[in-house]
């Protein structure tokens, strides 16, 4: 008779609890991000030759003149090289004006030309149609929640990856 050895047991690697990509929230809002954005990209092509770069460059400056292409990249998180592209197809097409402040002649500020003005026009309401289309059949309640949770999350998200302590 052979006799019982005892090993421990093997171990097993317990998670609290599985990761499912098609669960996980920073997917699932990439997707929906992704989704949204494609789907309005393909409207801004095909009815003005709008990139998406390019609108937002348009409706942020429509909101703020004289930012520089810096400032638009960081009010709306773009990356600096998207923004750059963009205005210089902006400029290109007539649709923004470029001036250079007198103080640091490094510095241009850029502004909607009249046809940048109308082409705003055009786009705001096409583009508050699609949002209203997106929160179709949701309540005020359920939208003001929601705006909220996004705030929040955003909120979150700016101090994910900050140094602690």
């Amino acid at each position: 008779m052979r006799p019982t050895v005892n090993m421990p047991a093997a171990k097993t690697r317990e998670l609290p609890r599985e990761l499912i990509l098609e669960n996980f929230l920073p997917y699932r809002l990439a997707i929906l991000s992704h989704s949204v954005s494609h789907s309005i990209a393909t409207v801004y092509a095909e009815r003005f030759g709008l990139t998406i770069p390019e609108w937002r460059v348009i409706v942020i400056l429509g909101r703020y003149p004289g930012l520089s292409a810096v400032e638009v990249a960081e009010r709306t998180l773009m990356d600096k090289v998207a923004v750059s592209r963009a205005v210089t197809r902006l400029l290109k097409s007539g649709r923004v004006h470029r001036e250079f402040a007198d103080a640091d002649r490094r510095r241009s500020i850029l502004t909607l030309s009249a046809a940048g003005l109308e082409l705003l026009d055009e786009i705001a309401p096409l583009a508050l149609g699609i949002e209203d289309t997106l929160v179709e059949g949701l309540s005020p309640a359920e939208i003001d929640a929601l705006n909220s949770i996004i705030d929040r999350l955003l909120e979150k998200a700016q101090h994910i990856g900050a140094p602690l302590g």
